[in-house]
């Protein structure tokens, strides 16, 4: 009975090689074709070693050790073939990256970090799983030891000049702890307590000797590969031209020192509207704004033309005659 069934099966799967043969002759044909033609119009290619010296904040990277060549490319892989996310980023670089120049400029701090902000949010206003918010991911116990307004109304840690400038302040108190710009970023990452901690611990100096959680083990070889993008975009296959970048919109200030019963008013009598208003100033976290202590807040306002808006005023003056 074994032998039979043995036997049985054999013929079975005999059989069905020879069908599927038969039937994919052509179907496979077809598809080396296809791959052919697939090879001429697109490839996936290895990116060469870096013959030139690598620096952050100019603090080489040594590549010549073959564990941090595999770390660097595999970031750089990550965001040369990830074609869409890093385009967005570009655009949004061209956005933000000269409001965040000039402050990192003016408090000290080394032009690279400004990639640091990119990988931390992709210049969004996002908020981590741990609870850090903004551009620079900020947590609210840092926020509040480097004097930014966090509460139910006001989030500073969505105002990208204020939040950038607490970025500044965090580094430059790390840089004078471990007199590393490379180790400040990575503290930014993991705080300076716990890196301290490492470097104790594995009694070794500088971010590139230390073994450390993945995710700070990541950190500064993602700025590294996106800074290197960013700076040369055409090298890895990006092409735009500068309108397909996005850019600031210009505002002008309006001082609030008052109590706000409704921003969604507010708006429409400065001739906008709630959406823009947020959009522009996203640290209002509510609707209204008590302001019981009459503190004085800079509202950034963009012309109702940047979005050609045509939002009629609700003061009586507007509204239509009886007659």
């Amino acid at each position: 009975m074994k032998k039979y069934i043995s036997f049985t099966s054999i013929l079975l799967a005999s059989a069905l090689v020879i069908s599927l043969f038969t039937f994919s002759s052509k179907e496979y044909a077809d598809n080396l074709s296809i791959l052919e033609n697939l090879k001429e119009k697109y490839s996936i290619f290895a990116l060469p070693k870096p013959t030139n010296s690598l620096y952050f904040a100019n603090e080489r990277a040594p590549l010549e050790n073959p564990d941090i060549w595999e770390r660097y490319d595999k970031e750089l892989l990550k965001n040369t073939y990830w074609q869409s996310n890093t385009l967005l980023l570009l655009k949004r670089a061209a956005k933000y990256f000269p409001v965040i120049e000039p402050i990192l400029k003016e408090n000290n701090i080394p032009d690279d970090f400004k990639y640091l902000a990119l990988i931390e949010s992709g210049l969004e206003n996002v908020t981590s799983p741990a609870g850090a918010k903004g551009f620079w991911q900020i947590m609210k116990s840092t926020a509040k030891e480097f004097g930014l307004e966090v509460n139910s109304e006001i989030d500073e840690r969505y105002h990208l000049e204020k939040s950038t400038s607490v970025a500044c302040d965090f580094l430059s108190a790390a840089h004078e702890k471990f007199s590393s710009w490379t180790l400040a970023a990575a503290a930014y990452n993991m705080g300076r307590s716990g890196l301290q901690k490492q470097l104790n611990r594995q009694k070794c100096e500088g971010y590139y000797n230390l073994l450390l959680n993945d995710e700070t083990s990541r950190y500064v070889f993602r700025i590294l590969a996106i800074k290197e993008i960013i700076e040369n975009p055409k090298k890895y296959g990006f092409q735009f031209r500068s309108e397909d970048l996005y850019k600031n919109i210009p505002t002008y200030t309006v001082k609030v020192d008052s109590t706000i019963d409704s921003w969604a008013e507010f708006s429409n009598n400065i001739g906008i509207n709630y959406k823009i208003l947020k959009i522009h100033n996203p640290w209002l976290r509510q609707s209204y704004l008590t302001n019981t202590s009459r503190k004085n807040y800079e509202i950034k306002i963009p012309s109702s033309e940047a979005y050609n808006l045509n939002v009629q005023k609700t003061s009586s003056e507007s509204k239509p005659s009886d007659e």
